[in-house]
């Protein structure tokens, strides 16, 4: 769905338009913990698979009948395993997508050991909150989906990916440390956490998926494996280390290994430059602002566009003139042709 979208998005709203999508998917999974809360508080825990499962047939009754025809970005055909494959050939020679699968990883640890370890901190003393209340901690995810839109249109789209991925990443830790060592005494704390890592991982997701998929348009399919493969792993990881170390040293313990998570996301960032070419560096500029929507992007499309536009003014005008001279011309020859006949007539 989201390389369609980075297919079907002008390349100067393609951020405004993944975060619509994004929002929705991070969405669901917050939306599931409040259900997931709600259906075994008051029924079996059995059926909430059954929910799922009416779900699942809900979306593809819905994928049938909505989802758009679309051409093949490759229409003379790729062999799978040869597929399967490039997608390794990118990683080495795109380090922009090597950086941002990073990223990814690092930061899906993060919210998926969140989220996993604040069951046990909320249902243990002194909270004792039921299941219920706990899946309506995600509310405040959601609450916190509804800034994505808004902050791509002004600022994702505007500004280089990495500056807003920066971003996200310090709305991330910032999170990360108000939850991790104040929430063993105040609930303050994890409800803080949770808005600023749902932020930030939608803010840094969407910058990352603006930045990989403007470096192959024929390939987006197999840039987006790879970033989410990356962060599907990240994902598992945060989910096994969060419950060991929650296990071994509490909620304190699990928060600092994700301030660790943080941290080495933010170094991957700083590593290289929104320009760089290689793999290191920032030694091919700073600028934080779009150079496509310079000038040279943008502006030149408006530009081309105002003179497309005189010019089709101008051969509107040739053409009247030209139209004006062929019935002055005719007129001329109508008379010459009238004053003949009476001349004929005369003699």
């Amino acid at each position: 769905m989201l390389p369609l979208v980075g297919d079907l998005a002008p390349p100067h709203r393609r951020a405004t338009a993944l975060s619509i999508v994004v929002s929705g998917l991070l969405l669901g999974i917050l939306i599931a913990r409040v259900l997931s809360g709600v259906v075994t508080q008051y029924t079996n825990w059995r059926n909430i698979y059954w929910l799922s499962f009416g779900l699942q047939h809900l979306i593809l009754i819905l994928l049938w009948f909505f989802m758009p025809d679309y051409p093949s970005t490759n229409p003379g055909g790729l062999n799978y395993f040869k597929m399967l494959w490039s997608i390794i050939t990118m990683l080495w020679h795109h380090p922009v997508l090597v950086q941002a699968c990073l990223v990814g990883l690092c930061t899906s640890t993060v919210f998926t050991s969140f989220w996993t370890t604040l069951t046990f901190l909320l249902s243990s003393p002194p909270y004792n909150y039921s299941t219920l209340v706990i899946g309506l901690f995600a509310l405040i995810g959601i609450l916190s989906m509804c800034f994505g839109p808004i902050y791509s249109r002004f600022v994702i789209d505007k500004f280089v990916p990495l500056f807003s991925v920066i971003l996200g990443e310090l709305m991330c830790l910032t999170g990360v440390a108000i939850g991790t060592y104040t929430g063993t005494f105040t609930v303050a704390g994890p409800v803080i956490q949770a808005f600023f890592i749902d932020l930030g991982l939608q803010t840094a997701q969407i910058a990352n998926r603006s930045a990989i998929y403007a470096i192959a348009p024929k390939a987006r399919n197999r840039v987006n494996t790879a970033f989410m493969l990356s962060v599907f792993v990240g994902q598992l990881v945060g989910t096994a280390a969060g419950n060991s170390l929650y296990a071994r040293g509490g909620w304190v313990r699990s928060g600092s290994a994700s301030v660790g998570f943080i941290g080495a996301a933010l170094a991957l960032c700083l590593a290289r430059g929104p320009w760089q070419k290689g793999w290191l560096g920032w030694s091919e500029g700073w600028g934080l602002r779009r150079r496509d929507l310079t000038p040279h992007g943008r502006d030149e499309e408006k530009v081309d566009g105002a003179v497309g536009g005189r010019a089709a003014a101008e051969d509107k005008e040739t053409l009247e003139e030209k139209v004006a001279d062929e019935m002055a011309a005719e007129a001329v020859q109508g008379n010459e042709r009238g004053e003949s006949i009476g001349e004929s007539r005369k003699s």
